[in-house]
């Protein structure tokens, strides 16, 4: 959530920042609301000063043994009125405030590249070029099936289109990569393990962004308003919810796996064949809460421990620094990281990493101490995919396959899988 002193005070800028992201601007009412709740507040700090007064009067009337007339207490009586009465303005017109708020994402930093949509995006490295196979690769969703790893009809049978099911060495594979990714991170890079329920109440969902704006885009127990979780992102933001975190602790940097729900109705028709988009998958996720002034500097090693992963696993890829138009809503700047895919003869993205500011601790309340008895500040938030299953499976099985039909497994990943290659189906 952006301040509303930041937006009194700067409001062309934000203005400005916001039509980079292509947002329509609503900083006039959000100023207007503003400016009325600033008022009715006085009003009622001098009426309940008012009150003050006059009771004290009452109070001194009282002891000296001074009858209180009934005029006397009819004003009390009235002034009390009033007051309640622009408590509940105050309180009617924060909430209208607080849902424009709420509405807005975040600022792109300065040195964001300005775009409209994913176009305007920038490679800023790459590493390794497209490998050239001398026999015709074939794309996940023919060799997935052909091996007998991943069935795409039984999937849609069980719970519709683009969910899917796997079976002998594919969850195998897809076990073998999760174990690694997180021993990777929790053992070389730092990071603590945690395991996190997979749903989150309503105020959750809020405080790392995905509502009230996202709603349409994610599946809901309307029953109990529980909503099943997007990325481990949205519980880890909410682990420090309304505290405080002690000084001398940050940063703090988690990792987990989860499963991810989206129902991405805006991707429809959009890479939807195979499993590049699906409505269900798992990912290892790493996060991060740290000091304002080094949080540039950690998303630049965040992505760095993102990139580890995939050059442990050999592939080639590459590093985005994403424009203004194509960043989430959380986010000050991102960069993506995608991995080259022989069969389909793609750039998939496998990771996003971004520097969320203050942004989320604002809107889930959580503060830290820069030093023993500081005042509270916000810490930054920063996530980053470490990385999604899906398209890390993809990768392996195309760039990876043999011209006999087989699958080599990446050597790293050989301890975990148990098994050297994915052999090719029997005729």
């Amino acid at each position: 959530m952006l301040s509303i002193e930041q937006i009194r005070e700067t409001p062309d800028e934000v203005r400005r920042a916001l039509q980079t992201r292509g947002e329509d601007d609503p900083i006039t009412a959000i100023l207007e609301l503003d400016t009325q709740i600033r008022r009715v507040i006085t009003e009622r700090d001098d009426l309940n000063a008012e009150r003050n007064r006059v009771s004290k009067e009452l109070g001194q009337a009282r002891s000296q043994g001074q009858e209180v007339s009934e005029e006397a207490r009819a004003e009390m009586r009235k002034i009390g009125d009033q007051a309640d009465v622009l408590n509940e303005q105050t309180k009617d017109l924060g909430e209208k405030l607080n849902a424009l708020l709420l509405e807005l994402p975040n600022l792109p930093q300065a040195d964001v590249p300005v775009g409209e949509d994913e176009s305007g995006s920038i490679v800023v490295r790459q590493n390794g070029e497209p490998p050239v196979l001398d026999f015709q690769p074939k794309p996940h969703w023919d060799l997935g099936p052909e091996l007998g790893i991943i069935d795409f009809e039984r999937g849609t049978k069980l719970a519709g289109s683009r969910f899917y099911t796997m079976l002998g060495y594919g969850p195998k594979l897809e076990r073998a990569l999760i174990s690694w990714m997180l021993d990777l991170h929790s053992l070389e890079h730092g990071y603590t393990e945690i395991s996190l329920p997979a749903v989150v109440k309503r105020e959750i969902m809020e405080g790392s962004g995905n509502l009230p704006k996202f709603a349409d885009q994610l599946y809901h127990d309307a029953e109990d308003d529980l909503w099943m979780i997007p990325t481990a992102e949205v519980p880890i933001t909410n682990l420090y919810r309304d505290e405080i975190i002690p000084a001398n602790t940050l940063p703090l940097k988690y990792v987990a796996q989860t499963p991810c729900f989206r129902r991405e109705r805006a991707s429809a028709g959009r890479d939807t064949r195979g499993i590049k988009r699906v409505h269900q998958f798992n990912k290892v996720e790493m996060y991060q809460f740290v000091e304002p002034d080094t949080s540039n500097r950690e998303l630049e090693n965040l992505v760095d421990n993102a990139e580890d992963v995939c050059r442990k696993l050999g592939f080639t890829y590459r590093v985005l620094q994403l424009c203004t138009g194509d960043m989430g809503f959380a986010s000050s700047k991102t960069y993506d990281i995608e991995v080259w895919a022989a069969g389909c003869q793609e750039w998939l993205e496998v990771s996003s990493c971004s520097n969320c500011t203050d942004f989320q601790a604002r809107r889930s309340n959580i503060r830290y101490r820069a030093e023993e008895g500081g005042r509270p500040r916000l810490p930054h938030t920063l996530n980053g995919s470490g990385l999604a299953l899906p398209r890390v499976m993809i990768a392996i099985l195309e760039n990876y396959q043999q011209p006999d039909g087989s699958v080599v497994i990446p050597e790293v990943l050989r301890p975990y899988t148990g098994f050297d290659v994915i052999p090719a189906a029997t005729t």
